[in-house]
């Protein structure tokens, strides 16, 4: 099933444009950021696979399931990947909105990362808000679940949903890392 929202696809299930594209090479690259170096792994069809603020493919590689892995990886050119990071990181918090994801888990996770797409930046929530969000008002514990295992962290923002009393909570990049950017968003927000 592919991502029904307004948000750029998210490949949730099976189907065969995902199985192709898993089956095929993947390109991954690092580069610089206010936060540390960022790497990327994208797809043979454009769509993130894994990121973080991290130089390490060990780091990244664990949180794609398995029907997602590439056959191949290969270094070089992530083409809009890297320039929407780039942008994201000077001040253009809507860069990353267009760059296609593909993660894939059990139906609550895969509707709860379209929901984090839909969060705006500068305007976090909490895991609560979150929870009501994806439509399981009770289920903040799962909701928090699905910030920990997502996979492809600026582009699917887990960033910007705090603990209930507006404290940052985990963050798998670090809590320097997630307050740089919920501040790096508040800023921009106001002056947009």
């Amino acid at each position: 099933m592919t991502n029904t929202l307004s948000t750029p696809d998210t490949t949730t299930t099976p189907d065969a444009a995902a199985t192709d594209a898993a089956a095929g090479t993947a390109h991954w690259a690092t580069q610089d950021t206010p936060i540390g170096p960022f790497t990327a792994v994208v797809d043979s069809g454009g769509a993130v696979l894994a990121s973080g603020w991290t130089t390490e493919l060990g780091e990244l590689l664990p949180q794609v399931h398995p029907s997602l892995h590439p056959g191949e990886l290969v270094s070089g050119d992530i083409g809009p990947v890297a320039e929407a990071v780039a942008r994201y990181h000077d001040g253009d918090l809507t860069a990353i909105d267009a760059i296609a994801v593909r993660q894939r888990s059990g139906e609550f996770l895969t509707h709860a990362w379209d929901v984090l797409r839909t969060v705006e930046p500068g305007t976090p929530v909490t895991y609560t808000e979150y929870a009501t969000r994806a439509g399981r008002p009770k289920a903040v514990r799962a909701a928090a679940a699905a910030c920990a295992r997502n996979a492809v962290a600026l582009f699917v923002p887990c960033h910007r949903v705090l603990r209930t009393d507006g404290s940052l909570g985990g963050f798998r990049w670090g809590l320097p890392a997630k307050r740089w950017l919920i501040d790096h968003e508040a800023a921009r927000s106001r002056t947009a």
